[in-house]
This record gives C-alpha cells, sequence and structure tokens, in this order.
C-alpha cells in the first residue's frame, strides 16, 4: 500500500521525461519481453508500472547502503548521461565515472589508486612555485598528462576503498564496468533499455536509457534515496551520542547522591 502510495506522484514525472520510450523493436532484447507494455509505429513502450516498481526497489536499496556508510559509484559515460551523472553524484558525495571507463578501475583498484597519487603530485607541482623551475616544454608535457588525468580520474577521487554498489546508465554501453562489477560481487543498480540484457544487472529500473530528461530524472531520485539514507544514518549517530552523554550524566549525578548520603551518615555518627 505504501509503495503504491509513493508510484503516484511518480508516475506522471516519469511518462512527462518520456521513460516509457524503448528502442525501435528491430532492436530488441527479447528477454526484456516482461517489461515491455505495447509496440507503437516499430519503437516498444516500456511498462511504466515496471518502471516505477524497480526505480522504488532501487531508491530503498540505496538508502539502506548509504546508511551504512558505503559508498555507491555512479558511472554514465554516454554523451547523454554524462552531465547528469556529474551533477547527481557530486550532489550526494560519492564518486563517479563520466567521461571513459578505464579497465581495470575496480579489478586492479591498487593502480588506479597510485594513478591518484600521482594526479594530486601534478596538481602540488603546478599550483606552487616550483613549476617555475621547469621548461616550457616540460610545462606543456606536464598540463597536457594533468588534463588527462584529471578527465578521467578526477571523480574517483573519493573512491578510497571498492563500492557496495554501482549504479550504471545503459549496461550495454558500459558493459566492462558491469564485468568488473560481477567479478568483485558489487551490486549493480541500472537504467535499461529494450536491447539490454537485464541478466546482467541485479536491480533493474526499465526505461529511456537515451533520452536526456528521462537520465536527469531517473539520476536525481536515486541521488535523493542516497541523501535520505546519509541523513538518517547522521541522526542515527547523533542520537547514540546523545543517549551516551545522558547515561553518563545520570552516572555522575548517581555518583554524587551517593557521595553526599555517605558524608551525611558520617557526620551523624
Amino acid at each position: 500500500m505504501a509503495e503504491q502510495q509513493a508510484a503516484n506522484p511518480i508516475v506522471q514525472e516519469l511518462i512527462d521525461a518520456g521513460v516509457h520510450f524503448g528502442h525501435r523493436a528491430s532492436r530488441w532484447n527479447p528477454k526484456m519481453a516482461s517489461y515491455i507494455y505495447a509496440r507503437k509505429n516499430g519503437i516498444h513502450i516500456i511498462d511504466i508500472r515496471e518502471t516505477v516498481r524497480g526505480l522504488l526497489r532501487a531508491k530503498k536499496y540505496l538508502a539502506q547502503v548509504a546508511a551504512q556508510g558505503s559508498l555507491v559509484l555512479f558511472v554514465g559515460t554516454k554523451k547523454q548521461a554524462g552531465p547528469s551523472v556529474e551533477r547527481e553524484s557530486l550532489r550526494c558525495h560519492m564518486p563517479f565515472v563520466a567521461e571513459r571507463w578505464l579497465g581495470g578501475c575496480l579489478t586492479n583498484f591498487r593502480t588506479i589508486r597510485s594513478r591518484l597519487g600521482r594526479l594530486e603530485e601534478v596538481e602540488k607541482i603546478r599550483g606552487g612555485a616550483e613549476i617555475a623551475t621547469y621548461s616550457k616544454k616540460m610545462q606543456s608535457a606536464l598540463a597536457r598528462e594533468y588534463r588527462k588525468m584529471y578527465r578521467n580520474l578526477n571523480g574517483i577521487r573519493t573512491l578510497n576503498r571498492l563500492p557496495e554498489c554501482m549504479v550504471v546508465i545503459d549496461p550495454l554501453k558500459e558493459k566492462n564496468a558491469i564485468k568488473e562489477a560481477r567479478a568483485l560481487g558489487i551490486t549493480t543498480v541500472a537504467l535499461i533499455d529494450t536491447d539490454c540484457d537485464p541478466d546482467s544487472v541485479d536491480l533493474v529500473i526499465p526505461g529511456n536509457d537515451d533520452g536526456i530528461r528521462s537520465i536527469e530524472l531517473i539520476s536525481r531520485h536515486l541521488a535523493e534515496a542516497i541523501l535520505v539514507g546519509t541523513q538518517s544514518a547522521a541522526a542515527a549517530k547523533q542520537k547514540d551520542k546523545g543517549d551516551k552523554a545522558d547515561k553518563g550524566d545520570k552516572g555522575d549525578k548517581g555518583e554524587l547522591v551517593g557521595a553526599g548520603a555517605a558524608e551525611a551518615k558520617d557526620g551523624n555518627v
């Protein structure tokens, strides 16, 4: 019942954003049949009820992951997805890959971390007085190296450990990321269109993975779920601190009362 009430306001949003538009029928993956509502003018129409169901499940799961203090990695390197993925992941303070998936980003995590160390080193050189001691040619080479590393690595600076979950826009495009996540047992949540294989991901959100508005809307909802989880964890932590402080005060008060009673007894004697 609660899920039904939560779904009602989302449905119109999804329709307005065109989330229900799939690919051409000639490009479909038969495994997506259960998520397809109809076929119109050679284009598959995705069942919006399935989209809502998948979105609510994904939001609930991501809120739990964020509440545990675990990381969620956003991945969307296609042109339509990049800006939304970057904006929403920054809003919920999570790492992202919006330009290019580097092979071994997860399976060869130690090497990627060493490259991040090099990025910080180059930034320090370029921002300090040391850069003046370099030749023009060396400065130019450093600038090129920095631009390339910044473009590919900036989003995963905060990825100081393997993520608990990966949010993917179009698993067909991000097949290498999906493969690495599955190899490491990382849960995958994905916005998938009618040309994708739903068996390749753990939590499916069937929908238009090519439309900018569709990607923006789904990314925003998922980011909001992470923020809710993070805030609930912070509130619980604060409550625990308050409870411990109250217990400490009561303990101190009890000790004072006990000491006072002992003194009074001694005086009477």
